[in-house]
């Protein structure tokens, strides 16, 4: 039973241990095979520490039994050893549990030196034994469940562990059944301090496990250390069972600075355990083979509410994680028997779909009853429909003519005064701007086609059209809620042009950051062209596929790429794989996944979409380098990056020119690639000309406005330059508090960037106001 078994660095008393495993070897420390110490006879070492040995003997007497008899080593047993030596037999007496190692008896060697008689532990480390055994995503919570089960018995014993991990975790079979054992309560220590304690855990010393250690450990300013600490370890654990993986890869420690790997844990947030395994390009196949699933299949188990507990549980913010270790059993629970778990925020339908997977048999009974009844109901619908249609078509054919004749004529005067050269004295021979023409048409629709609204709505349709295209999306959004507006009063509202005009209006909220005012009309349009259109109908999935949009965008992730899936299904089977709209959702698609970090089947997706391009339309392939590029971006191939946005900003420069929105979002992304790869010069020009463009076009508290102030800010600090990037992280915080509020996730984002450029520049109280106000 060694006192350290883990992949991970060992530190106790803010110093890290020179190798990952327990010392095995020769016994030293003046303990020796065959020695006898009480009624113990020592068989051989299993292992050693920093502060004793474990070793493997028999009790002769009053019983005869193997145990683990813990040592402490010659010469080491100073005040502080025997004070956490003390704290260890103190914590093992006190504890009685079936996941937790007994403790037998205390005593001493003749020589003075204590020692722990412990129950012998002949089993794995858990991780080791869930592999070995190929357990099931399923099998390997249950036992988790169990070590939760144990840990929560420690914190009602008022004793925390402060060193869980897979190596003080074995796992034995007792009648064929796998049970815990948690040992090494060697760094405990009680959940209310004692006054004694500072004597063997002074401030600033870190005690536990580089990649189960939580922030708070990580953080020598932090003294209140309290249960939730071993909670965050439990779920480091949970991640490492589900994907075999640390949440942090100790292999990105290999040759940093101490501090810094310290402040990535206490600063970073780790991947969603499926987003782990997704991008894993070596050894996926064996990971998901040791857990009786393939890759692909074991990545979609584990999105959604597995995602959501582990990263709950390793919440950097205390206050957010699971309480308790019997909170994170619970809700592992609930997901055993598919309900609602806390961790997720329970969506009606998330709720809905959880009670359809806990009842199958009845919903599907339901479900097959109203579809029944809803078929009825549709047959009778289309029959009183078309009785009705047939009565029409013959009176509203003969005076179809007569309108079409009169709204063409009117729309050929309209179109003629539209483009009519303007008052000499008004131009003042100056040229005349497609714009100034577009301007004068939207200023003069209501007058110059007030005799035929339906016409006018056409045209306010079209125009807004235009304006969106322009980017001039306050323009556009008045002309389309005009035009919707008619088209309500004057053809219904489920009519086809009117739910045209509906799902444009939502397209210019969407694209003016808008985003939930823009979902509530995806929505209403999506249902709305289901019922009368299908659900296959092309206009409706565009409306699909906006909504989708909308839902990224929002950092919905998940519910966008569920619905983008079934865009893309739904369009290659209607429209064809060569079709540009299938095309447009495949290279969606991807975005969401690189945005999941699931890089792997978003460049496969991305180089499909290319290569089909690339074969059927030569010069339509821009906006895939681009993609490409930003995700080689993400991927770290900062090079290759740089190289495909080059490219692609001067294919859009050229084609679509510098104040176009696609344009501008494609210098942002090389900004960002340059600023990675450490050329601060080449980026401040480009960080600096998207700043202007978009200050100038969407206005300077537009949500990428803001984002390529953040850009700025970031390449200014790289120069050094930090009074200035201080002077833009100020500008970028306070846009952030007035347009989403002081609670917001980005806003707090910015709160911090801003903390951390003044404790570059030496502000340090101003800094530390600034954290505790985002703390609080």
């Amino acid at each position: 039973m060694p006192e350290s078994g883990s992949d991970a660095t060992t530190i106790v008393a803010g110093s890290l241990s020179a190798g990952n495993r327990a010392e095995v070897g020769p016994a030293g420390g003046g303990a020796s095979d065959g020695q006898t110490i009480g009624p113990y006879r020592l068989i051989h070492q299993l292992g050693s520490g920093g502060m004793g040995q474990v070793w493997l003997a028999e009790q002769t007497a009053p019983v005869r039994r193997q145990v683990a008899l813990k040592l402490i080593k010659a010469g080491l047993f100073d005040d502080s050893v025997l004070a956490r030596f003390q704290s260890e037999r103190q914590a093992l007496a006190v504890m009685d549990h079936p996941a937790i190692a007994k403790a037998f008896e205390a005593g001493a060697t003749p020589d003075g030196r204590p020692y722990l008689a412990m129950e012998y532990v002949p089993g794995q480390p858990i991780t080791a034994y869930c592999d070995g055994q190929r357990l099931g995503i399923a099998e390997r919570i249950e036992l988790f469940i169990q070590v939760c089960e144990g840990v929560q018995h420690a914190h009602q014993k008022a004793i925390i562990h402060r060193d869980l991990k897979p190596g003080n975790i074995l796992v034995v079979e007792v009648d064929g059944k796998p049970q815990p054992r948690i040992i090494d309560f060697g760094i405990a220590r009680a959940a209310a301090r004692s006054a004694d304690e500072t004597q063997f855990t002074q401030f600033g010393a870190l005690i536990g496990t580089l990649g189960y250690m939580s922030p708070e450990q990580a953080d020598p300013r932090i003294q209140d250390v309290d249960t939730r600490a071993d909670v965050y370890s439990l779920g480091a654990i949970l991640y490492e069972l589900l994907t075999g993986r640390l949440p942090f890869d100790p292999r990105q420690w290999r040759g940093q600075p101490f501090d810094q790997v310290l402040r990535q844990l206490r600063e970073d947030d780790p991947p969603p355990p499926s987003a782990r395994l997704a991008f894993k390009r070596e050894g996926s196949h064996e990971i998901a083979e040791r857990r009786s699933f393939e890759p692909r299949q074991l990545a979609r188990l584990l999105q959604g509410d597995l995602d959501c507990i582990a990263l709950k549980a390793l919440e950097r913010d205390r206050a957010r994680r699971y309480a308790t270790p019997s909170e994170l059993a619970a809700d592992l629970e609930r997901y055993l028997h598919s309900e609602p778990v806390i961790a997720r925020p329970g969506s009606l339908m998330y709720r809905a779909q959880k009670y359809a997977r806990r009842h199958r048999v009845a919903v599907a009974v339901a479900s097959g009853l109203l579809l029944l009844l809803a078929g009825f109901t549709v047959l009778q619908a289309a029959q009183i429909r078309r009785v009705t249609q047939e009565r029409d078509r013959a009176n509203s054919e003969r005076d179809r003519a007569t309108r079409e004749r009169d709204r063409a004529t009117r729309i050929s005067q309209f179109m003629i005064d539209m483009f009519r050269a303007p008052d000499p004295g008004i131009a003042q021979g100056k040229a005349v701007t497609a714009r100034e023409i577009l301007d004068r048409a939207s200023k003069q629709i209501d007058s110059g086609l007030a005799g035929d609204p339906e016409v006018q709505a056409d045209l306010m349709f079209t125009m807004g059209d235009v304006y969106q295209n322009l980017g001039l999306y306050p323009e556009s959004q008045s002309l389309l809620e005009r035009s919707l507006a008619i088209r309500r009063r004057l053809l219904g509202p489920d009519n086809p042009d009117t739910l045209e005009s509906l799902n444009d209006l939502g397209e210019t909220l969407e694209q003016n950051d808008s985003y939930q005012q823009a979902e509530q009309i995806f929505v209403q349009a999506l249902d709305a062209r289901r019922r009368v259109l299908g659900a296959d109908s092309p206009k409706s999935l565009r409306s699909q596929d906006d909504l989708a949009l909308s839902l990224q965008a929002q950092g919905q992730l998940q519910k966008s790429e569920e619905l983008f899936r079934s865009t893309l299904d739904a369009r290659r089977r209607v429209l064809g794989l060569d079709n540009e709209s299938t095309l447009a959702t495949m290279d969606e698609l991807s975005d969401v996944l690189v945005a999941e970090s699931h890089y792997a089947e978003a460049e496969k997706l991305l180089r499909e979409s290319a290569e089909i391009r690339r074969r059927t339309q030569p010069e339509g392939d821009q906006a895939i380098d681009y993609r490409l590029g930003r995700l080689l971006m993400n991927e770290g191939h900062y090079a290759d990056a740089e190289k495909l946005l080059r490219e692609a900003v001067d294919l859009h420069m050229h084609s679509q020119g510098l104040d176009n929105p696609n344009t501008l979002a494609i210098m942002n992304t090389l900004g960002w690639d340059l600023l990675r790869e450490g050329h601060f010069s080449e980026a401040d020009p480009v960080a600096r000309a998207v700043v202007d463009a978009r200050r100038r076009t969407l206005g300077p508290e537009s949500h990428d406005t803001v984002d390529s102030l953040n850009l700025l800010s970031a390449v200014l600090s790289g120069e050094g330059r930090q009074e200035e990037s201080i002077q833009i992280n100020r500008e970028v915080y306070a846009i952030s508090r007035r347009s989403q509020g002081p609670t917001a996730e980005a806003t707090l984002v910015y709160m911090s960037n801003l903390a951390l450029e003044l404790g570059r520049a030496g502000r340090y109280a101003e800094g530390e106001e600034l954290q505790r106000e985002q703390l609080a």
